[in-house]
């Protein structure tokens, strides 16, 4: 008898331990490689935590009573360990950063559904949406608002965004896509931490790209996209040195590749993305194409090319339909341009580059200089800029429309389907 109550004791108090130690953080849904039935789930727990797990069903099934589980994969992360940074408020600080990070890829879901999820004995529910089988969905697209613990204000400026742009649809967005920049510094861990407590992050299955203030920790004085990839659970059919950072995936019947343009500094690096590009449209038919990268297609203040330069004429022999940017914190769009010119939109390739979201770190308009024949419209509240973008899907138009601050449009461009 004396030995089943020791047993029985030391029982509870296993399980007590467990759902201590395993309080999870840092949560987040990224799609799968077919994001109508498959997702992939991230978070952390404390070093040294025992198993962790997740619980899901779809949102209906109020008592959880058809819920299902799957067991994370995990793994010891140490690279936020011990980086420079500052503490909420202003203090210099290096962050004792070290956990396990706990990885679920759920397959053989029902497309166009919603589901919650809770981690292990957690009381918080969260939620992802799988997407529809057909092309009838609605995003919110994001940039450049630069967590920045001892500035609260920035995240919250962008928050206030997506709720402006919900508050423009007659439904929740099906998925949240950014445009990088999301964190001043990808090597302060804590920024990241902080970032996924707000409810979007809760709410959303998030699908972005690296940007180089998430590439970097404080003043540059380390570079890595693993900072990305371990925020992240993205599908892993990127290319060398690129998994879960460079990745594809279908969403309805759009293909979305995102890119890297920390990998591609040098001729070489350019080369080896722009090879991987060309396969991955090749073995992955669709009617949309969307390639999104950080850094911006022009300059917004004076309308001057930069990146377009370098992915035009792919983007023309391989059908490319809508290329997304952001890094100048100017919004910038043009028609569908083929060869340098713009079309009827029978062909070619719509670029679009969002503008800032912090109401920090805009930038000023200057002389429009270059590219009038091309460029479509351009916007920046200064310094002081607030903007995002909703994206609306059909089987035939993929339709973006950028919207202020306050929720008001303010331009709206339709790529139209060719294939």
């Amino acid at each position: 008898m004396k030995h089943i109550f020791l047993t029985l004791f030391a029982t509870i108090v296993l399980a007590i331990t467990t759902t201590a130690q395993n309080n999870a953080y840092t949560v987040i849904a990224n799609p799968g490689q077919d994001a109508s039935t498959t997702i992939r789930l991230n978070w952390h727990t404390a070093e040294n935590s025992p198993q962790s797990i997740c619980c899901y069903t779809t949102t209906d099934d109020t008592s959880w009573a058809n819920a299902k589980t799957i067991t994370a994969t995990q793994e010891l992360c140490t690279v936020f360990d011990s980086i420079y940074s500052k503490s909420s408020t202003g203090a210099d600080i290096y962050e004792d950063a070290r956990f396990m990070r706990n990885t679920v890829e759920i397959k053989a879901l029902t497309p166009d559904t919603r589901y919650m999820y809770r981690i292990d004995d957690n009381a918080t529910v969260r939620n992802f949406k799988t997407a529809p089988a057909d092309n009838n969905w609605t995003a919110a697209i994001i940039s450049d608002f630069h967590a920045y613990a001892p500035l609260p204000a920035r995240t919250r400026a962008a928050m206030n965004m997506l709720t402006k742009l919900e508050n423009a649809t007659t439904e929740d967005f099906d998925i949240i896509l950014h445009v990088g920049d999301i964190i001043a510094w990808g090597g302060s861990y804590s920024f990241w931490k902080s970032l996924y407590e707000n409810s979007p992050f809760k709410k959303y299955v998030w699908a972005g790209v690296n940007g180089n203030h998430d590439n970097m920790s404080r003043g540059y004085a380390l570079q890595t996209n693993q900072f990305f990839a371990n925020t992240n659970n993205n599908p892993h059919n990127g290319y060398d040195g690129e998994m879960g950072v460079c990745y594809h995936f279908t969403y309805g019947n759009t293909l979305f590749i995102m890119l890297n343009n920390e990998s591609m500094t040098s001729s070489s690096g350019l080369n080896k993305a722009q090879k991987w590009v060309r396969e991955v449209i090749a073995n992955n038919p669709a009617r949309f194409i969307v390639v999104m990268e950080h850094y911006q297609w022009f300059y917004g203040t004076s309308g001057k090319s930069s990146q377009y330069e370098r992915w035009r004429k792919l983007f023309d022999e391989c059908g490319v339909d809508l290329a997304l940017a952001a890094n100048n914190h100017v919004y910038a769009r043009t028609n569908a341009l083929y060869d340098g010119e713009e079309t009827d939109g029978t062909r070619g390739t719509v670029y679009v580059q969002t503008p800032s979201s912090d109401n920090e770190r805009g930038q000023e308009l200057q002389k429009w200089t270059d590219n009038h024949n091309i460029i479509q419209h351009r916007w920046s509240e200064g310094t002081k800029t607030v903007g995002a973008l909703l994206m609306q899907a059909t089987d035939n138009t993929l339709t973006l429309t950028l919207h202020d601050r306050n929720g008001t449009p303010i331009d709206t461009v339709t790529v139209n389907a060719k294939r």
